[in-house]
């Protein structure tokens, strides 16, 4: 497994770092509060399948997305 989780356009992510996937005919947008590399996080986390990384959406729904399908806006 990587050391270093990163965006789908190679960037690097944070936990404190803006980032955003579209999802269903819109988006989920947050910032970083987790990222999952380790099945023990995962379980810990509630989420499935590490990595993964965690945030609360724009609708304050705290969701999980794979790193390869996000876009990391800190660097824009």
């Amino acid at each position: 497994m990587p050391d270093e989780i990163k965006s789908k356009e190679g960037q690097p992510i944070s936990e404190g770092d803006h980032v955003y996937t579209k999802y269903r005919g819109g988006k989920h947008e947050g910032e970083v509060e987790a990222i999952v590399s380790t099945k023990d996080e995962a379980a810990e986390e509630g989420v499935k399948n590490p990595p993964k990384v965690v945030f609360t959406d724009q609708n304050d729904k705290r969701v999980s997305h794979n790193p390869g399908t996000l876009t990391n806006t800190e660097g824009e």
